[in-house]
């Protein structure tokens, strides 16, 4: 990106800790950029570059903060498809900073990203010399992923919803088998999806999975219709497809299958609400995904695609968007509303029919016979890598990388799945041989999903944050590029059927994470009466060199509020045994759970850095 950097701004902040901010703008594109410089003192000579497609350029606080307690200012830019953005203002942010701290030396740039942003920091490195040292991608993105990870999902969830509660509870710990309760459609479409790489135990939340899938779906479904337009009609009409399969899945498309024409009889305007009371709708109008197009009466051409919600019972379409001076504003009784989610209901097994021709993709290896031929019938083209290659700025995933990368997965997550990280740890170990170790780190932290936000509430229960990990990744690359100091070894795996599995201590596991194994009465699952004790003991482990244990808290509910247990913790050990007694007074079924916060340099007393992991039991408490 060849174009001229402009200062708009330069102001000095004293939250969340004192710092300089230059923010400004590139001549002739939307890129916008903020850099926030802490006083010289704790400047070690760094930066840190988060990247994302949606963000803007506005830093948040505690990226800034983790920044200058880490040596480094930070870099924001807005988020343009692509890493060219990026690029230009990493490179301006040198001029900058050499400026402001008054140095001619080389200053040291770390390019980080998750999902979106795990495309565009492999897209830069891929694709770019001497912009930034090193980079930790995480919650890895694949060129299949997009839309592939989302029909995946929803594919899943259509199926399996009125056996979401079963399924939760069998993925949790002691929970027994998770297909045991399932029909052989349902068995069949789960083992497809896990094969594919949806970790068993996200089903665990079955709400996030089946919303974010939905969602997804949702989101692409219109890039895919103008990619591949003819796509939902081969479906419903086309052998080889699930929309023409005489099956109890194919049934169970066609009995949601939604193509209706209803008359608006009524139209209640109210400011800019919009409601339209229409002659009839179809009781499973209600299924996601539903499209409402109109059409003025004594036409046949198509007044409009609009989006709403519907209340089927009261047949009644409220109208997002009612202030559009299109056709909304003209709509009146006796024109007709078209409901249709055969677009929806196909997108659902479209993977199936993306079959990648690159054969390192080995989840699909389920849709090819025994000679290697894929069986469904495949589209024209594959949709993913065309997503994908805007987002990356044309990266080609061949893992030659030329500055050192820590890539960081988590094995519950259902948006960039676990096996994600491995296919590409594969292409890296071909690309460099000999130099992987000396390179590349692929580090899986357990109990751990997609979302970088803090764990909160329930979610408590069963996750923990990897932010703290994703900080110690940052630290420990700026240490491997500037002082040649290794990070802690790589994630030891085995990727069978799409899921990625780890040995059960830490010094076989190696990462970052430390590894906590719980048992009660000497068991994972026990039925007591009310008011027996029981007893609960955990062995807990820290990688060799990834620190020591700071912090063990209890929560015997398994409600996901934690306080801290008896026996205390200092910072001192990277082994403990840990144990504890208890009774419920009340039945039901509780998973008594310990977390663990181990730290690189064993300080209770900071905020950053602080990386954790749990351990789970079941107790069935009977009257």
């Amino acid at each position: 990106m060849d174009v001229k950097a402009v200062i708009d701004d330069e102001r000095d902040a004293r939250a969340p800790v004192p710092h300089h901010v230059v923010s400004g703008h590139f001549e002739q594109s939307n890129g916008r950029f903020t850099f926030c410089f802490p006083l010289a003192d704790p400047w070690e000579g760094r930066f840190f570059q988060c990247v994302y497609p949606l963000q803007d350029e506005h830093a948040p606080d505690d990226r800034i903060a983790f920044a200058a307690a880490s040596g480094a200012y930070l870099v924001q830019a807005t988020g343009e498809l692509g890493f060219a953005v990026a690029a230009a203002a990493a490179r301006f942010s040198r001029v900058v900073a050499a400026r402001y701290y008054r140095t001619t030396s080389h200053i040291f740039g770390y390019v980080y990203g998750g999902s979106g942003g795990s495309l565009q920091t492999i897209g830069a490195i891929e694709n770019t010399s001497g912009v930034w040292d090193g980079a930790v991608p995480f919650v890895n993105a694949l060129p299949t992923s997009i839309p592939n990870n989302f029909t995946i999902r929803a594919l899943a969830a259509f199926v399996l919803r009125h056996k979401a509660a079963r399924l939760a509870d069998c993925v949790r710990p002691g929970g027994g088998d998770p297909f045991g309760s399932l029909d052989e459609t349902e068995q069949a479409v789960l083992r497809e999806a896990t094969r594919l790489g949806i970790p068993l135990r996200a089903w665990e939340n079955f709400d996030y999975v089946a919303t974010s899938g939905r969602e997804g779906v949702l989101r692409f479904v219109g890039q895919v219709r103008a990619i591949d337009p003819t796509y939902a009609t081969d479906f419903w009409n086309t052998p080889g497809y699930l929309g023409t399969e005489q099956s109890p899945l194919g049934d169970r498309f066609r009995a949601a299958k939604v193509d209706h024409v209803a008359t608006v009889t009524h139209v209640e305007r109210s400011g800019n609400d919009l409601a339209l009371v229409l002659d009839s709708v179809p009781h499973n109008a209600g299924e996601p995904g539903t499209e409402f197009t109109l059409t003025e009466s004594n036409s046949t051409s198509a007044a409009g695609r609009v989006t709403g919600a519907l209340d089927v019972a009261a047949r009644i379409l409220a109208v997002d968007g009612a202030d559009d001076p299109g056709p909304l504003a003209a709509v009146k009784p006796g024109d007709t509303v078209r409901l249709d989610n055969q677009w929806y209901l196909a997108m659902l097994t479209y993977h199936r029919h993306q079959v990648p021709t690159d054969a390192s993709f080995r989840v699909w290896d389920q849709y090819r016979d025994g000679d290697r031929r894929v069986v469904p019938p495949q589209r024209a083209v594959e949709v993913a890598p065309i997503i994908t290659s805007a987002v990356t700025g044309g990266a080609a995933f061949s893992g030659g990388i030329s500055t050192k990368v820590i890539l960081v997965d988590n094995l519950v997550d259902c948006d960039a799945f676990p096996w994600h990280g491995a296919w590409y740890a594969d292409r890296v170990r071909a690309a460099l041989g000999d130099r992987f170790d000396d390179m590349f780190r692929l580090w899986f932290n357990d109990h751990a999903d997609h979302l970088d936000a803090p764990v909160t509430g329930t979610r408590c229960a069963f996750l923990v944050p990897y932010v703290p990990v994703l900080e110690q990744a940052l630290r420990d690359v700026s240490a491997w590029v500037e002082r040649g100091v290794a990070p802690p070894a790589g994630s030891v795996y085995t990727v069978d059927d799409g899921q990625v599995r780890l040995p059960a201590t830490a010094s076989e596991r190696h990462g970052l994470q430390p590894v906590v194994a719980l048992t009660v009465n000497g068991r994972e699952r026990v039925e007591i009466k009310c008011g027996e004790r029981v007893a609960l003991e955990a062995d807990v482990g820290v990688p060799r060199g990834a620190g020591a244990i700071v912090a063990a808290e209890w929560d015997f509910d398994g409600a996901g509020e934690f306080s801290d247990g008896e026996q205390p913790v200092d910072g001192s050990a990277s082994h403990l045994t840990l144990t504890a007694a208890h009774s419920f007074a009340e039945p039901g079924t509780y998973f008594p759970t310990l977390r663990v916060t181990s730290h690189r340099e064993g300080r209770t007393d900071t905020p950053f850095a602080r990386v954790q992991n749990l351990g789970r039991v079941r107790v069935v408490v009977r009257t």
